[in-house]
């Protein structure tokens, strides 16, 4: 699988391999930034956005710091994000896309939120695990601004090998440009472009409340599905669940080092292993969760390999073909996608081959550092 995700994430800007066809070309400035030139200027409704890699970058290990869930401070009734009054008239739409899992909402503008609005927004998409947002504007901020926007939530991640914004290294951009043939290449070896991830859960403190905001896409085509991993947990038998209890798994960033070097990419950082537990609890909602993925968790702690490869490959079975805990968010012109990294997986669909460019950008705070009990957490840290 993880030759299927080194692919996939070249159209994510993580190398410059997919973003070159017949009239897009890469020059280097005399900093040492690799940067788009020819027809991705004139194409690019937000050309600011446009990804550059900077050789000359390299960022040393992160720090851990102290961090507190923005959804454990809002009011549950969300009288700042979806005040009652507005809902009731129509102002603002908010509708369910499955019962359990995904909204999609018009009349909400999420720059426009107040800090209450914004812990409200984190707790709301922990409990529903992926929102979609229309007719927003949260585009036509200016990249430093954007980084401002998401710090309210955490701290800005900065991605170890993505394409971002000259400047603006907290951005991660997914970029694939007009008339490239990674459709055509990919499917000559592979027959699904499905790739099931949560973002970069290799880091010490993985992101938790997440936005991906469209700039340019296909008229159809390039949607994200999302799997529920709080319902998939429930979905589990008692006696297979207290099973689960206490299994940690090493999540690894060497693969995709690896293969951003072997494209002729960039590492800002080197790459890191964390073993985190195999079921995490959310401190907004005190869910539990399943928190493996197969692009970035290697092995279960203490188990033999072929156990570990037998168990790991029955969750990711049970979450990549349980289509009753899956919700398909669709792309229109100015949407927003948010949802919670620390309850759901995602993949990108490339199905589209229509010659249309499809460019977005991602912001990514990093949240807490999985923990399994909250309680047992707490009293551990109290005993300290």
């Amino acid at each position: 699988m993880s030759h299927s995700f080194s692919t996939i994430q070249s159209i994510a800007a993580s190398t410059f391999r997919a973003t070159r066809d017949g009239n897009t070309t890469i020059s280097k400035d005399s900093t040492g930034r690799l940067k788009l030139e020819g027809e991705a200027q004139t194409e690019s409704s937000h050309p600011e956005y446009l990804p550059t890699w900077d050789t000359t970058e390299h960022y040393e290990p992160l720090s851990v710091f102290d961090h507190v869930d923005p959804g454990t401070r809002a009011d549950p009734s969300f009288p700042n994000l979806l005040p009652a009054d507005k809902v009731a008239d129509g102002t603002i739409k908010n509708k369910r896309l499955t019962p359990k899992f995904g909204n999609e909402i018009r009349g909400v503008q999420l720059s426009q939120l107040t800090d209450a609005g914004k812990d409200e927004l984190s707790l709301f998409v922990a409990q529903r695990g992926v929102a979609v947002f229309r007719e927003q504007d949260l585009q036509n901020l200016a990249p430093n601004e954007a980084v401002e926007y998401s710090s309210y939530f955490g701290r800005p991640h900065i991605h170890p090998t993505s394409g971002a914004p000259a400047g603006a290294p907290e951005i991660h951009l997914v970029y694939r440009s007009k008339n490239d043939s990674v459709y055509e290449s990919f499917f000559k070896n592979h027959t699904s472009s499905i790739a099931w991830h949560s973002d970069v859960t290799f880091e010490k403190q993985p992101p938790g409340t997440t936005f991906l905001a469209m700039l340019d896409g296909p008229e159809t085509g390039g949607d994200t599905i999302f799997a529920d991993t709080v319902e998939a947990y429930n979905r589990l038998s008692p006696a297979f669940r207290e099973r689960l209890n206490g299994l940690r798994v090493l999540h690894s960033a060497v693969n995709q080092a690896e293969s951003s070097r072997a494209q002729g990419g960039i590492v800002r950082r080197e790459p890191v292993e964390n073993f985190h537990p195999l079921v995490r609890q959310i401190p907004s909602t005190k869910d539990k969760a399943l928190f493996v993925n197969p692009q970035f968790s290697r092995y279960i702690e203490g188990f033999k390999r072929e156990e570990s490869d037998f168990l790991l490959k029955f969750l990711y079975d049970h979450i990549s073909l349980s289509a009753d805990i899956q919700v398909r968010a669709s792309w229109e012109a100015n949407s927003v996608v948010v949802w919670d990294n620390r309850r759901t997986l995602h993949s990108a669909l490339l199905d589209w081959a229509s010659g249309e460019s499809r460019h977005a950008f991602r912001l990514t705070p990093q949240f807490e550092r999985p923990t399994e009990s909250l309680e047992e957490d707490a009293e551990a840290k109290a005993e300290a």
